[in-house]
Order: structure tokens, then sequence, then C-alpha cells
């Protein structure tokens, strides 16, 4: 055989069957340490798993790359200062930047222009009639807006939404059950710049609400005059928004006990989006007793929320009590109930500026409900009294989870 030739050219002192023996233990030991591999690349994989299970059901953050504003985690390049994004980005994050961005165009472009657009048409084109049209059309339907609005389940459920929500992305927490057989109010908290927590979680189905809270049927409440305008008001009645004038929540919260009605609003409105500021957590409450008052009058139950993440998808520039931005903020809030922010985002294809917001996570958290006796005309002191149960709930809810969620788990709650 080759291996007896082989030894004879070694020499004498080789030993054959010592040397087949020592190979053989060596294979041995390699297929050990092979298999032990194995064996703890396989536990990995399903520790791995039960974990992502875990993440699955939305009640652990994820600590991974995903959660990290992709301007900061993302490989691009820069011109004159500006971060552009990379070319090669995967068609998931491309699709879900786009459904950010339909979205605030309507909000942001659509909605303002929608006039002009309508008197161009009507006054330089041959398609006059169609302004004429949907002037007639908005007259006999502009009650709509407080008796509930449109509601299209089929919009709200839309696969768009869902790329909404893995923008940032935005995940609801689920505390505990709401009964069905009750109405409800909810205060959502803070408001941030744009509220795009809110409009995510309650006025789409991008984080799964009705599956959370079956029975429930969540109303969006926004300005009245978001109503007034052309093709805009569509779009916020089929997501399920309604009005949030008294007239409107005293119907949908008249219906009778079994409805499932729960309003959203955001107590701190326009006021309180002008100390919406990464690292902060300042709330404008002590003087919004008005839904206090509606929770009382039809014994709905108030149930607090706060979404963690809301003030960090944009910076504002800074507007000190006493400043001349800041007076001028009050006294335009006072006169129609908008107060413009000066925020800065990231843009489409670059990072650096512009009006989309930043991709930061957003974790908001439903706190359990505060049942509410009916009370037809409810005096002062109860009125302050349930202020005062829900601002400590609110406190207890943003206290109990700030240390899970929040990226500024030392800030504490500033209620003014």
């Amino acid at each position: 055989m080759t291996i007896n030739n082989n030894a004879d050219q070694l020499g004498s002192d080789y030993d054959v069957e010592s040397e087949e023996a020592a190979c053989k233990d060596s294979v041995e030991r390699t297929e050990d340490t092979v298999t032990s591999i194995e064996d703890t690349v396989g536990q990995e994989r399903i520790d791995a798993t039960d974990v992502e299970d875990l993440y699955d059901n939305q009640w652990i953050p994820k600590a991974t790359e995903d959660n990290e504003p992709d301007d900061t985690r993302m490989d691009g390049w820069s011109f004159l200062g500006i971060q552009f994004a990379p070319i090669n980005i995967p068609l998931q994050r491309r699709l879900q930047t786009l459904a950010v961005l339909l979205w605030f165009c309507f909000i942001l472009i659509i909605g303002w222009s929608s006039f002009l657009i309508l008197v161009y048409i009507a006054l330089y084109t041959n398609y006059w009639w169609f302004p004429l049209a949907y002037l007639t059309w908005y007259i006999g339907d502009r009650s709509i807006s407080v008796k509930g609005g449109r509601r299209f389940t089929r919009f709200r459920k839309l696969k768009l939404w869902d790329r909404y929500t893995e923008y940032f992305p935005l995940t609801l927490i689920k505390t505990a059950d709401l009964d069905p057989r009750k109405n409800y109010i909810m205060g959502y908290h803070p408001h941030g710049v744009l509220a795009a927590g809110a409009v995510g979680n309650f006025a789409t189905e991008g984080t799964n609400f009705s599956k959370k809270y079956p029975g429930i049927t969540p109303y969006a409440l926004t300005l009245p005059l978001n109503f007034h305008m052309p093709f805009t008001r569509e779009i916020l009645m089929a997501s399920g928004m309604a009005s949030c004038s008294k007239e409107s929540m005293d119907y949908l919260l008249g219906q009778a006990p079994g409805s499932g009605h729960a309003v959203l609003l955001v107590p701190g409105g326009a006021k309180e989006s002008t100390n919406a500021k990464p690292g902060t957590a300042i709330l404008y409450l002590k003087k919004r007793i008005g839904f206090i008052k509606i929770a009382l009058r039809h014994g709905a139950s108030l149930v607090p929320i706060y979404s963690f993440g809301e003030n960090e998808i944009y910076n504002s520039v800074d507007n000190p009590e006493g400043s001349l931005l800041r007076k001028f903020q009050d006294k335009l809030e006072q006169l129609v109930g908008l107060s413009p922010v000066i925020f800065q985002g990231r843009g489409i294809f670059q990072y650096s500026f512009g009006l989309m917001p930043f991709r930061k996570p957003m974790y908001t958290v439903v706190g359990a409900p505060i049942d509410v006796q009916q009370v037809t005309e409810p005096t002062t002191e109860q009125i302050m009294n349930l202020h005062s149960k829900y601002v400590d709930a609110l406190t207890e809810l943003y206290n109990k989870h700030r240390h899970t969620y929040s990226p500024y788990p030392n800030v504490d709650l500033k209620i003014i």
C-alpha cells in the first residue's frame, strides 16, 4: 500500500499503527467539537426566537439598530455639510418614508393649498363645474364632522398605515382592558409638534387598535377648521376622525351605554406644541378642564395615555417664556386656536433638514380607565376633584413606564 511505501521512505523510526491511532483520535475530537458548536448555535437560535416572540407581542422595546434614526445609522454621503441618504436603501424603508410623506402632504400641503387649486380650476380651466359640484357637496355635508364623521374601515386598514407605523417605529402598549359596554374619553399626551403618534395609533389600524381593544370604536378628534379644507376633510373622516367641538363630543358620548365609543383628545393642544422639544416632558394641563366636565356629564370613563418619544421626532427653535416668538405664538393661539411652531426634521433624500419627522421610536402606553359617575350638572368641586384624579393617574403612568420606554428616563413630568 502507499502508506507502507511512505513509511519505508521515512525510516524505521516511523510507527504506522501509532500514527493511524493518533489520526483517528484527532478526528473524533474534531467531531465532538463540531457537535458542541452546533448544539450551542441551535440553543442560541431558540433563545433568539423566544426573544423575538416577546418583541412581536410589543411589550418590550427592541434594543436593535432598527430603532435608531436612519440619519445616524445608515452610511450615506455628504456635500456642503448636507448628509445625504445612501442609494442602496432597502425597498421596505423607502415605502415607509413614502407612507409618512403622503400623510404629511395631506396635512401640511394639500389641505392649505386645496382652496387655491379649486379657485384656479374654476377661473382658468374648462372644468369650472367640478369646484361648483364640490361646493354643493360640501354645503350639504358640512355637519357630518360633528356627527361621528364618515369612517371607512378598509381605508384604516390599508397597508400604507403599516408602513407609516414601521417608519418610526410606533408601538401601542396596552396595560388594561376597556369594557365595550362603556364610553371613554382618552387623553393623549404630549401633543408634540404634529401628534404623529396619535394618528398612527388611533386614526389607522397600523398598530392593531381594534384587535387589542375589541368592541371599542376610536374617534380621534381634531380642530373643526380641518374639516373646512377641501379633500383633506374626506381623508380625515375616512380615518375615523371627527371634530373636537363640544357638539361633536356630546353626540359621540351621548350614545346609549354599550356603544363602546372612545373619543381621543390631545388636551394640551397648540399651546403644548410650543413646548415640544427632545428631552422634555412638559404638559399644558392645569387649566384644561373642559374634557373633565364633559366626562362627568356623560359618565364617560377617562383613559390617560402617554406617548414616549413623541417630542423626539422633531427639533424646534428655542422659544423661552417672554421671548418675542413665544408671545407671538401665544397670541395667535388665543385668536385662532393654532400656534405656529418653527420645527426642523429631515428630508426625503437627506438627513440634515426638512419637514419629515426623524426615525425615532415611539411607545404609546394606554393606561387603565378611571370610572366616572354621571353627573348632569357637575359642580366646580366635582370637576376639580376628577381633574386631580386624572393628573395623578397620568403622572403614575409616566413614572411607571419611563425607565422602560423613555429615551430620557431621568426627566420628570412637568404639568403647567
